[in-house]
C-alpha cells in the first residue's frame, strides 16, 4: 500500500496503526460506544476548541508580533490574505476527516479507509504548494510595499533623487521581485525553468525585432532618469511644443500645454529633440519690443519705460529692468525692454507681457512720447525740380506775348 500512495507513507501508516488499535473493538456495542465516543470528542475540538485555538493564536500573534514597531506596515496590509475563519475550517476538515477515517476502520471498511487515505496522501504535497504560493506571493506585497517605502525614506533624504528617477527605481525594483517570486513559484510546481528560458530568450529576440522603437522608446527613459533634463511640472520646450510636465514614464513624457491640450512625446524623440526648460533656475527674463518716434529723446524714452516697470505685480525689482535701443526701423526707432520674472509658466508670462505693456503705454501718453504707425515719406530729389503731374504739358505764354513779339509783315 505505501508504493501506490508515494509521498502518503506517513498518512497509510497511521492509518494501519489505527485500524490495528481499532480492531480489538470487535463487538457491536463496544463499536457503537467508541463511535460516540469519537464523534462527541470531533464536535467538541471542531465547534469549541479550535475557534478559540485561532482567536487566541492571532490575538497573540497581533499584539507580539505584527505591533512591534521593527514591522513595516506592509506586513498587515496582507492580513487579508490569512483570514482567521479559513483556518478554523481547515482545522475543522481536518479533524471530520480524522473521524471519518476512524469510523470506516471502526465498522470494518478498510478499502474504503485506504482509497480516502490515498486521496489525501495525494492532495496533500498540491495544498503544500498551493500554501507555498499564497506565502510567495504574500512575501512579494510586502516585499515590494517595504521597497517603496525605504525608497521614498531615502529620496526625501537627499536631494539628487527626483520624483520621475524614484519612480523608475521602484517600478524596476519591483519588476525583480515579482519575476524572483514567479521563478519560486514555478520551480515549487514543478516546471522545467531551463526550457523556459530558453523559450524566453528566443521570444526576446522575436518581440525585440518586432519592437525596435519601443525598446528604443524604454532605453531612452532610462537616459532621461539619469540625465534629468527636467523634472515633473516644469514648464519646458521640447522641440515647437511646450507646456507643463505632467507625466515622465520609462516610454513616454506628456505635456500640459496652455490650451488645456495634452502632448504626448516618445521617449526616443525627446532624447534627441531640443530642451528648453523655462524653470529650471525658477526665474525668467522676457523681451518686450516697442518703438519710438524719430524725433522724440531716446535717452528720456529709456528712462520713462524703466520707471514704468517699478512697483509691478509680476516683474521683479531684482535683477532690475533694463531698456535699450536696439533698431532703426522704417517708421521708428526700436527699443528692446528685459526684464525677470519669478516661478515661469505660461499664464505668468502672459500676465507679466500684458502688465509692462499696459504701463509702458500709459507712461510714454502721459510723457507725449509717440509710439509711430508705420509710415513712409516721400521727396523729390534737388535736381528733379520738384515733383510733376502727371498729364501736364509744359508752360508756355499768352498769345498776345507771342504776337507783340512777333515782327511786323509790313
Amino acid at each position: 500500500m505505501a508504493e501506490p500512495l508515494g509521498t502518503g507513507g506517513g498518512i497509510v501508516s497511521w492509518v494501519e496503526n489505527l485500524r490495528s488499535t481499532l480492531a480489538q473493538f470487535v463487538s457491536t456495542e463496544e463499536r457503537i460506544g467508541i463511535s460516540a465516543a469519537i464523534v462527541t470528542l470531533a464536535l467538541g475540538l471542531a465547534l469549541y476548541l479550535a475557534p478559540r485555538v485561532v482567536s487566541r493564536a492571532a490575538t497573540e500573534l497581533h499584539k507580539r508580533v505584527l505591533e512591534h514597531p521593527r514591522v513595516p506596515d506592509a506586513v498587515h496590509d496582507v492580513a487579508w490574505m490569512f483570514p482567521a475563519t479559513v483556518l478554523v475550517r481547515t482545522l475543522q476538515l481536518t479533524i471530520f476527516l480524522g473521524v471519518g477515517l476512524s469510523l470506516l476502520l471502526l465498522w470494518g471498511y478498510d478499502a474504503a479507509a485506504i482509497t480516502v487515505a490515498a486521496i489525501i496522501a495525494a492532495a496533500l504535497p498540491n495544498v503544500a504548494k498551493l500554501v507555498t504560493t499564497v506565502l510567495l506571493l504574500a512575501g512579494a506585497f510586502v516585499g515590494t510595499n517595504v521597497l517603496e517605502d525605504r525608497l521614498e525614506s531615502y529620496a526625501n533624504s537627499v536631494d539628487h533623487i527626483n520624483a520621475h528617477q524614484q519612480g523608475i527605481v521602484f517600478r524596476v525594483l519591483q519588476v525583480v521581485v515579482l519575476l524572483a517570486v514567479g521563478m519560486a513559484t514555478l520551480t515549487v510546481w514543478q516546471f522545467e525553468i531551463g526550457g523556459l528560458l530558453v523559450g524566453a530568450g528566443f521570444l526576446g529576440i522575436v518581440v525585440g525585432m518586432a519592437a525596435r522603437q519601443t525598446l528604443g522608446s524604454l532605453i531612452a527613459g532610462f537616459v532621461l532618469m539619469f540625465s534629468r533634463p527636467f523634472e515633473l511640472g516644469d514648464w519646458v520646450e521640447i522641440d515647437d511644443a511646450e507646456g507643463i510636465v505632467t507625466d515622465i514614464t520609462i516610454i513616454n513624457t506628456r505635456l500640459s500645454n496652455a490650451d488645456g491640450e495634452t502632448v504626448v512625446f516618445p521617449n526616443d524623440r525627446v532624447t534627441n529633440a531640443k530642451i528648453t526648460n523655462r524653470t529650471k533656475r525658477n526665474r525668467l527674463r522676457l523681451r518686450l519690443n516697442v518703438g519710438i518716434d524719430y524725433e522724440a529723446d531716446i535717452k528720456h524714452a529709456e528712462e520713462v519705460a524703466k520707471d514704468a516697470l517699478t512697483d509691478l505685480q509680476f516683474v521683479e525689482s531684482v535683477p532690475e529692468p533694463q531698456v535699450m535701443p536696439t533698431t532703426f526701423g522704417d517708421s521708428s526707432i526700436g527699443l528692446q525692454v528685459l526684464f525677470w520674472i519669478t516661478n515661469p509658466s505660461a499664464p505668468r508670462r502672459m500676465r507679466a507681457q500684458a502688465e509692462v505693456l499696459r504701463s509702458i503705454k500709459s507712461a510714454f501718453d502721459h510723457e507725449g512720447i509717440k509710439i509711430p504707425y508705420p509710415q513712409r515719406e516721400l521727396l523729390a530729389r534737388e535736381e528733379a525740380s520738384g515733383f510733376k503731374i502727371r498729364g501736364e504739358g509744359p508752360k508756355t505764354e499768352p498769345m498776345e506775348s507771342q504776337s507783340a513779339s512777333s515782327p511786323s509783315n509790313d
